[in-house]
This record gives C-alpha cells, structure tokens and sequence, in this order.
C-alpha cells in the first residue's frame, strides 16, 4: 500500500466550514465592537464640544456660544493663524471635528444647533450615526449644562433637541 501524500477533498472542505463558522461567530461581535468604539468616540467628542464652547463664550462674550463646528475649529487652512484666535477660528477643536458636519468622524455626524441671538446665550451639540446600526446606534446631545445625553435606538439625523434624552 503507497503512503498517500497532501490532504483530500474531503478533508480540506472540513476545514473549510470549520472556518466559515469560526467567521460568522466573530464578525458580528466584531461589528458589535466597532460600533460601541464609535460610540465612546461620539460621547467623548460631545464633551469635547461643550469644553470648547464655554471656552468661546468666554473669549467672545459679545457673540456668546457659536452655532457652527468651523468657527470653534482652525479655520479653512487646517492651522490656527499666527495672529491668534478669532471669533471665526478659535482653534479650540480640531480640523477633523470642525468639518464632522459633513464628514464623518469615527462613523458619526456632528453639529451645533441654537436660536439666532446676540449673544447666543443656548446651544445644542449633537451627533448621529453616519450609517444607523453600521457606525451606531445611538445619537448624542448636550446643551449648556454640559451633560452629555443619549437616546436609543437614535437615527441619522444630528439632534437640534435634548428633549427625550437620557443622561450618559
């Protein structure tokens, strides 16, 4: 009797589906894992907002909170300019979190939302998942009172509202 060398086809599709199902236990768990860290991501973020807008109402008393990320972040060249903060870049965030409106930051939409005053005296930083139960499943908000709330299940569209909300 020869000595039979390599492995059979039978053999070798066994090992095949032991793969397979080893695959199809961890990617979900995986995707569960990815969400969660844009989750933690988005919260963080969040507290970022509120930081930086008490530090612009304090440095911009006349205009209060600002309604939009671009005017906390570096301005349109990425760098803070070498004249210092303005009330349009104040440099309190980066260029990353300051463009979240329309790109997406770790799988999430950011924003700042309020009334037209002078001095603004409320805002609402919010955040959405870009794609709902693929980036998150949560949206986040905080208002003035720097408390960072969560609403589940959320949906893609970035809070104006912390109404309904749950504190964090």
């Amino acid at each position: 009797m020869r000595k039979q060398k390599g492995f059979s086809l039978i053999e070798l599709l066994i090992v095949v589906a032991i793969i397979l199902i080893i695959a199809a236990i961890a990617i979900p768990n995986l995707l569960r894992a990815r969400i969660a860290a844009n989750e933690s991501s988005a919260a963080s973020a969040v507290r970022t907002l509120n930081t930086a807008e008490v530090s612009y109402s304090t440095s911009f008393p006349s205009i209060g909170y600002t309604l939009t990320l671009s005017d906390l972040g570096p301005g349109g060249t990425g760098t803070c300019p070498a004249a210092g903060p303005a009330s349009n870049n104040a440099c309190l965030i980066d260029s990353t979190l300051a463009a979240a409106a329309t790109t997406a930051k770790s799988g999430y939409m950011f924003g700042i939302s309020g009334t037209a005053a002078t001095p603004q005296l409320q805002y609402v930083a919010g955040a959405a998942p870009a794609v709902f139960n693929q980036t998150g499943v949560r949206n986040f908000c905080s208002i003035e009172d720097g408390v960072v709330k969560f609403l589940t299940p959320g949906n893609t569209t970035v809070p104006t509202s912390c109404s309904g909300y749950t504190p964090l």
